[in-house]
């Protein structure tokens, strides 16, 4: 099992593109997601581009590294474009299939936490497929609560597959009305 010290994580990089599409990829065709195929894949300038965008609003799009390889990456998106929503995030965590089960997911939502948490979020929002029992007990652990089950939301591999929404409150959370001041960005 691979030791907490050896993986590093970090802001993603222009040059982190490929490894990451190829996680990604692997996650369509192979593992447990919300799409059916890979036709709607981003492309290498998508992905620099979802990157430029989600520096521009100063939201953390991360990368585990381990041995100079990136072993998994994830990021969060406003959850809804509203400005009443603007303390709410949405996030995504994609580990390479060779790495699952060696801590990687756990220090990638650990430091989406504290980053979005020191940023004044309020709220962190995710989506897992009800099959992904891995991610399910992750999010439990750091204290995600399921708030909803989508049923048959996905269609994949022949089958209807069920989301499960989880959520957990980040800082104050909502026992507080934000500060007066704009959010501040990370």
């Amino acid at each position: 099992m691979e030791n907490d010290h050896k993986i590093t994580v970090r802001a993603s990089r222009d040059s982190d593109v490929d490894a990451m599409l190829a996680i990604y990829r692997r996650h369509i065709r192979r593992g447990i997601d919300e799409s059916v195929d890979d036709s709607g894949t981003p492309e290498p300038d998508d992905l620099r581009d979802r990157r430029k965008n989600l520096r521009n609003t100063r939201l953390p799009h991360l990368v585990a590294v381990s041995g100079g390889e990136v072993i998994g990456y994830a990021y969060v998106v406003q959850f809804r474009k509203r400005p009443a929503y603007r303390y709410t995030v949405k996030h995504s965590i994609y580990v390479h299939h060779q790495h699952v089960g060696r801590g990687v997911g756990r220090r990638l939502l650990e430091e989406l936490i504290d980053t979005c948490a020191a940023a004044g979020f309020r709220q962190m929002i995710g989506y897992i497929d009800s099959d992904n029992a891995a991610s399910l007990a992750l999010h439990d652990r750091f204290g995600f609560a399921r708030v909803g089950l989508l049923p048959g939301v996905a269609y994949r591999y022949g089958h209807w597959a069920d989301t499960v929404m989880v959520q957990r409150s980040l800082a104050a959370g909502a026992t507080a009305p934000p500060p007066p001041a704009p959010l501040s960005r990370l």
